[in-house]
């Protein structure tokens, strides 16, 4: 395949459901976006041989670290939010797993989902436009298999604020109290910045300030994995672009479409993106007039 379009490392995983399971993970959302928007897109992962890679990730070209297990997450969703179990953990990622052809992949997305993937990655893409979703970073899973929010005070990378060019995270993923000291800080870092806040739109970070995204109306079903919907098609429509701000309203109507259906299933084609954000577009002009 050689040096693809589109490069996301972190796990796959088994998202656990009352009736069984279905994949999840950033890499999964996020690959499957790019895909689906027309890029040659690859991951790299870590799990054991128990998932059917071609039908789950068609036309994606995958690597495998092999593993014990695969990585096994619950989202369990109530009045006051989101809950998260992790029953089991598949292998770290490291530098000496990157293939040398995906070194020089256009756009790399870092999104792991408990930690997995070493800080040094990020030294193996110096001619790549470098993202990460942290909020892997961010968590901590308790003996009971619980997953809890760690405060971003003890995130403290060497070396990704700084070879990566945006970060993606979403709110639900920092402690309220310690956001804005968190997204201060990172914006001091990073050019890009991007607070997803579901239902109530984004923060977008860019050329020095902070504008307010606006949400796209949608019938919300499943909100599982719109942040790295989000995250993907931002990424690669801005490396189309350069334009944040336009970039920002394309990833908006793609996450938008995502969320209306449960699973993976909703991720939308970019004839599907276009056409939700000409009718966004539409509606806003005529009540503007």
């Amino acid at each position: 395949m050689g040096a693809p379009d589109f490069l996301v490392i972190g796990h796959l995983a088994r998202d656990k459901l009352a009736e069984g399971w279905r994949l999840g993970g950033c890499a999964a959302y996020a690959s499957l976006t790019a895909s689906r928007l027309g890029l040659r897109t690859a991951v790299l992962t870590s799990a054991a041989s128990d998932l059917d890679l071609p039908l789950l990730l068609p036309e994606i070209d995958v690597r495998l670290v092999p593993s014990e297990e695969t990585t096994v997450f619950e989202n369990v969703y109530g009045p006051e939010g989101r809950l998260q179990y992790v029953w089991a953990k598949a292998g770290t990622i490291a530098a000496s797993d990157v293939p040398p052809e995906f070194r020089e992949a256009k756009i790399v997305l870092l999104g792991p989902l408990i930690g997995e993937v070493e800080e040094e990655i990020a030294r193996c893409f110096p001619r790549s436009l470098l993202a990460i979703c942290p909020q892997g970073w961010l968590r901590t899973v308790l003996p009971d298999g619980r997953v809890e929010q760690t405060s971003p005070r003890r995130w403290q990378p060497r070396v990704l604020l700084e070879r990566s060019r945006a970060l993606f995270v979403s709110e639900e993923d920092l402690l309220p109290t310690e956001t804005e000291e968190a997204l201060a800080r990172w914006a001091t870092q990073v050019p890009l910045l991007v607070l997803t806040r579901g239902a109530r739109g984004a923060r977008l970070w860019s050329e020095g300030r902070w504008r307010q995204v606006p949400a796209i109306p949608t019938e919300e079903i499943d909100p599982t994995g719109a942040g790295d919907v989000f995250a993907a098609a931002f990424l690669s429509r801005y490396l189309e672009t350069d334009d944040a701000w336009q970039t920002a309203l394309f990833a908006t109507a793609a996450a938008s479409i995502s969320v209306e259906t449960p699973g993976t299933a909703g991720i939308p084609s970019r004839r599907q993106v276009e056409e939700r954000l000409r009718a966004y577009e539409a509606s806003t002009d005529s009540q503007g007039g």
